[in-house]
């Protein structure tokens, strides 16, 4: 790019998903220097929060699946390291103990858990983290959860997000529950805390009833910092209304910026200012000192994975079961599903844009979803995302690194000192919470201004 290159006073947001796995590439577990056993390897989670931190990202996000998907195929399912991983809660507690900064970040189904659980959790987190909490807001996909949760299918898509919506406000309402300055613990008086600063929920709704209050104090935060990642009309809506951060997966720019202006708009249409929400697409990077290094990596990767669990991941993706389709043909109609109705319409245009087959379709699913991949070297890199940045497709970015721990300290040791070269990410953390190190405002106490 030009030296003149158009300049944004504001600095990238940036976190780290991370799977339990070699990472986000389904067949990097296989690399030699991999984490194989990464799903129960807890020095490898430390090691991997300590180089976010080292580059000061903003957080290390923990992505879940609630149940091992694949279970009625075991041969399949085998042949990924993704079947088996801590809870995240757990996880991220532990590596709040061996991080000072960075924000910690974890995946919570609203369809398999209750608001109350969920509420005291992250409360719990929040405070033992010194206030770096965040909660990734899913319903889920995985079809393979129902059976482990009493019920034979899984819930619809818009059932799903009609609780999640109730389920939300029910968490919001509980960390309200006690006052900030609640707690006087006065021995003279005997009071722990102030009668006055104590205030029931008393939510009485369609899927949720809950008096409160809650038995954890007011996060640190307020709120611990909310992710919404869902792209479908429900999925948008419920971002736009509580979402402190959004996820997207966007494969080119145009796309991105459709997506940034839409959100937006719908943001404000909620009386939210949009400027204190972070929209961060999700990025995969195959570094190379050359493009053609870049390529190989990336095509190395590729030739590991197993065609069988990529067309079944590619199904779950999609809400349909492709096993039955020829793997070299054209990727198949498919009919409406209840679980994401139309099918993962971004696997579908890219699928018939390229005029991929199915094989072809699965595995560039299982290398990357549909987000947004640069193949090349620093400058490459560094050019793409700030063209995103500056050009209105994104407030940062949500790293997917294809293999851990070699990405990670790519990017870091790599990445990061051009993008600072270029006055687009920060030199150190400039406050000690999760919504500091975003530039996002505390939330006010919406019980206590009604008392």
């Amino acid at each position: 790019m030009q030296a003149d290159r158009k300049r944004s006073r504001r600095m990238m947001s940036l976190s780290a998903f991370m799977y339990f796995d070699g990472n986000y590439n389904l067949a990097a577990w296989r690399r030699p220097e991999a984490y194989a056993d990464a799903g129960l390897d807890i020095q490898r989670w430390i090691d991997c929060a300590r180089i976010l931190e080292r580059g000061k990202l903003d957080m290390i996000f923990v992505a879940d699946y609630t149940s091992p998907p694949g279970f009625d195929d075991v041969e399949t399912m085998s042949q990924t390291a993704r079947s088996i991983g801590f809870e995240p809660v757990t996880l991220l507690s532990a590596l709040a103990m061996t991080t000072t900064r960075l924000g910690v970040a974890g995946t919570i189904s609203t369809t398999w858990n209750e608001p109350y659980t969920v509420a005291r959790m992250l409360a719990s987190l929040d405070r033992l983290s010194g206030g770096r909490a965040g909660w990734n807001i899913v319903t889920g996909r995985n079809p393979d959860d129902a059976k482990n949760f009493s019920r034979e299918d899984h819930m619809a898509h818009d059932d799903r997000y009609d609780r999640a919506e109730e389920f939300v406000d029910v968490v919001f309402g509980l960390w309200d529950t006690f006052e900030d300055d609640a707690f006087v613990i006065d021995r003279t008086s005997g009071h722990f805390f102030d009668p006055t600063k104590i205030h029931g929920l008393n939510h009485r709704g369609k899927h949720f009833a809950v008096r409160g209050p809650l038995g954890v104090p007011r996060p640190i935060q307020g709120h611990p910092v909310k992710v919404v990642a869902g792209d479908s009309e429900p999925g948008r809506q419920l971002g736009a209304r509580v979402a402190d951060v959004i996820f997207t997966s966007k494969g080119d720019i145009k796309a991105g910026q459709a997506f940034y202006s839409d959100m937006r708009r719908r943001i404000a249409s909620f009386g939210r200012i949009p400027d204190h929400v972070k929209i961060l697409p999700g990025v995969t990077i195959y570094l190379g000192d050359s493009r053609q290094e870049a390529d190989e990596k990336y095509e190395r990767l590729e030739a590991l994975l197993p065609v069988p669990y990529a067309i079944r991941q590619l199904g779950i993706l999609m809400g349909a079961d492709l096993t039955g389709f020829p793997v070299d043909g054209p990727l198949p109609d498919l009919p409406t599903s209840k679980v994401r109705p139309g099918g993962f319409q971004k696997q579908i245009d890219h699928a018939r844009r390229e005029n991929l087959t199915l094989r072809q379709t699965a595995l560039r699913a299982c290398a990357a979803k549909s987000h947004f991949v640069i193949k090349g070297t620093v400058q490459d890199v560094a050019d793409q995302m700030e063209d995103w940045f500056v050009n209105e497709a994104a407030d940062g970015f949500n790293l997917l690194p294809p293999l851990i721990p070699g990405d990670l300290e790519d990017f870091v040791e790599k990445v990061l000192p051009e993008l600072r070269r270029r006055g687009l990410f920060r030199n150190e953390y400039e406050g000690s919470t999760l919504r500091e190190h975003l530039g996002l405002k505390r939330p006010p106490n919406a019980l206590a201004s009604r008392s």
